[in-house]
Parts: structure tokens; sequence; C-alpha cells
């Protein structure tokens, strides 16, 4: 079995697998003994939680601790041939990222098409999860219909770059990823192409003054969704999603690292908080879930501002960090996937700015610190060019790290 993270005290608080199964054995029954277990442990996380305890770790105990309730779901079954089916965890369940009422998103996965061999206790399996109440995405494929699906669905492909094995025969996984590692099933180019798509759809949908006042956590723009989106390129590309191994290969810088783990943190905050405070899945920032979030975090008003408008102030500031950072991220990819070997000629515009394939970039590393105007007027030539695509991501990144100047003059 596949774990994220390792054990500890405070997760064997949680979870105790020996004495768990000895109570099953005494004759325990089931559905009451997990439905007890899974609420105790929502109760003890929640504990953690209002005590101070960072949600970053939550996420992950409450991802381990489904891993030891499907486990001993998984073995109350015979499974017949044990060795040529396996449980695995895709999606955001497969990182090790579960919040409390989030979807637990499985896979049964097949060696090969026998399902009638297994098709009672997977029916089995799958409705005693339904009577202990937990949130369940299912599929059950073999590994031929994965790599068919995947070609086919971009969303399975995807979930499927951050699935893991929770129980059963291991290798049955690994033939599933090696076979879409060979085939390249999507193509760079089009895997980031699609990606993106999805983005700019995302952000048409939940970028106007309703969605604003009230985002979602996930899918608005600077939200989750787009820090997964970085994950997943990344992760297509360079066959890791982690952002610390990004930093090693120079791809992302230590400062944008660090943004970027401040802001996905603070989110996993509100997201955890909101989950709690509702006792189901709730994504969505609505007036009276910030009020709650307002003062569960001990915001104070006073004669400057009220508690739920500094909230939301630090939650604006963070999405527009991250929504800058995807920018750069985002063009750093369109640079190096999809233009990968395109020098160009650069063509001079003025002393401070030159085009590049039309992308707008700084001539040189010190523009704005020379003349700090130039940050306003970069944004004038490419309102007065139509032509100009973009700006480059060294270019982006010039700006980020120099937007206090525009205070300073």
């Amino acid at each position: 079995m596949s774990r994220p993270g390792g054990g500890n005290a405070k997760r064997s608080a949680l979870f105790k697998p020996k004495d768990f199964s000895r109570q099953l054995l005494e004759g325990a029954a089931a559905i009451p003994l997990f439905k007890e277990s899974i609420g105790n442990a929502r109760k003890l996380l929640d504990a953690r939680f209002v005590g101070g305890e960072k949600a970053e770790k939550l996420i992950c105990d409450y991802s381990w601790f489904i891993d030891q309730i499907l486990v001993q779901a998984w073995c109350r079954y015979g499974w017949k041939d044990a060795s040529d089916i396996s449980l695995i965890a895709v999606g955001g369940y497969g990182r090790g990222e579960l919040h409390p009422y989030s979807d637990i998103d499985i896979q049964i996965l097949l060696q090969r098409n026998n399902l009638k061999t297994h098709q009672l206790d997977i029916e089995a399996f799958l409705t005693f999860l339904w009577d202990i109440n937990l949130e369940v995405g299912q599929s059950v494929r073999t590994i031929k219909e994965n790599i068919e699906a995947a070609a086919s669905d971009i969303t399975i492909a995807t979930a499927l770059l951050e699935s893991r094995t929770v129980f059963g025969n291991p290798l049955l996984h690994g033939q599933v990823m090696t076979r879409l590692s060979q085939r390249r099933i999507w193509k760079q180019k089009s895997f980031f192409v699609a990606k993106k798509a999805e983005q700019v759809e995302r952000h048409r949908k939940h970028d106007d003054i309703e969605y604003s006042l009230e985002p979602n956590l996930k899918a608005a723009p600077g939200g989750l969704r787009d820090i997964q989106t970085i994950s997943w390129i990344a992760r297509h590309y360079f066959g890791t999603g982690d952002f610390r191994e990004l930093v090693a290969r120079g791809f992302l810088q230590k400062d944008e690292y660090r943004d970027l783990i401040k802001g996905r943190n603070f989110l996993w905050k509100l997201r955890y908080g909101l989950h709690m405070l509702n006792g189901r899945r709730e994504d969505r920032l609505l007036f009276e879930n910030q009020r709650r979030l307002a003062e569960l975090f001990g915001y104070e008003s006073d004669k400057k501002s009220l508690s739920i408008e500094k909230l939301m102030k630090q939650y604006y500031q963070s999405v527009l960090t991250l929504r800058q950072l995807n920018d750069v991220l985002l063009q750093l990819f369109d640079e190096e996937i999809l233009r990968s070997g395109e020098q160009g000629r650069a063509i001079s515009l003025n002393k401070r700015f030159q085009l590049r394939n039309n992308y707008i970039e700084a001539k040189h590393n010190r523009v704005f610190v020379e003349a700090p105007m130039a940050l306003i007027e970069i944004f004038v030539l490419m309102a007065q060019d139509r032509d100009i695509e973009g700006i480059r991501a060294s270019t982006i990144r010039l700006i980020r790290n120099n937007l206090s100047l525009i205070d300073n003059q």
C-alpha cells in the first residue's frame, strides 16, 4: 500500500489498524464501526485545526486516514485472483491532499477484462463505501481501457498523472504509467494547449463581479486550480509536479516558490475552514461564510475596516500574487514547449523594449530600475499595437520584482 507521508503519534490517534481489525474479528458491526471511526477522525482533525495546526498537515493526515479506511473495507471481501486487481487513488486524493468533505476519487484497476470474476465483490465494496457515508467518485477499468480513455479525455489523462496504489498489486498501476509514458498519449504541445484552454474557459466563467465578491477557492482566477494547472503541466513535461524540484531545475525561482506555497497554504486554510463550518464540501466564499471564517480565524473589526474586509483583503492579495505567478509560469511553459528553438529577430521599439516573436520584452534587466515609468509604458505600447501577443516571461518576472518602484516615484 502506498501512503502519503509517514506515520506519527497524531496519525496513531486518528486510527489504529490493529485495534480496528481486532474489533471486527470480535464481531463488531462493520457499518457503525466504520462510521464511528470516520466521525472521530474528523473531530480530531477539526480540533487540531481550531487549535492552530496548519491545514497542509491536516489534509495530508486525512488522506492517510482514508487510506486506512479503504484498505480495511477492501479486505472485507474475497477478491478471487487478487494479483490482477488493485485499488488506485486519483485526483486530489492521489496527491495525498484531501479536505474533510472532498470527493474521494478512486479507481478499481483490473489487469485484463475479467470484470465478471470480481463483479460481486466490486459491487459490494462500492455499496459499503456508500453505506459508511464516504463521498466516493469511482471508475472500474482495465489497463488497456485506461490507455484508451486517457487518449480520448485529457481529464482522465490528468487524473492518472497523480494516481497511486492504495492497496493490491502495485505492478498494475506501474504498467498503466509505463504505457502512458511510452506511447506519449498526449504530446507535450497538445497537453499544454489543452490545459491552458481549460484555464482560459474557467477564468471566463468565474471572472465577473458576482464571483469576485463571492469567489470560488478552486475555480476563480488565482485559485487552487491555477496552481494545479502549473503542477500538471510540469509533471507532464518534466516528470515532476513538485515545486521544490522545479526550483532545483531552475524553472521556478526561490521567491516565486515561497509566494506560491504561501498562497496555496492560505487557500487550503480557507477551504478546510469552509468544509468544517458547513459540514459538507463547500468551496465558495459566500458572504455568510466570509463572516464565519473571519470569526474563526480571529480577525477583528476596528475603525478602519471590518473583520470580513480584512479577511477578504488577504484573500485578494493572495490570489493576485498567485495569478501573476500563474501568468509567468504559463508563459515560461509556452516559450519552453510551444516555441522551443524559436530565436526570432529582435525588433527594437525604443531604448527600453523590443519585440521577439510578437512578444514584448525588456532590453536588459535594469530597465525598470532605471526608468520606473516603464512599468506603465510597457502596457501603453501593448495597447497601441494590437499585434503584440503578450509579454515574455523574463519581463513579467522583472515587472513582479519591481512593482514597488511605482509607489516610490
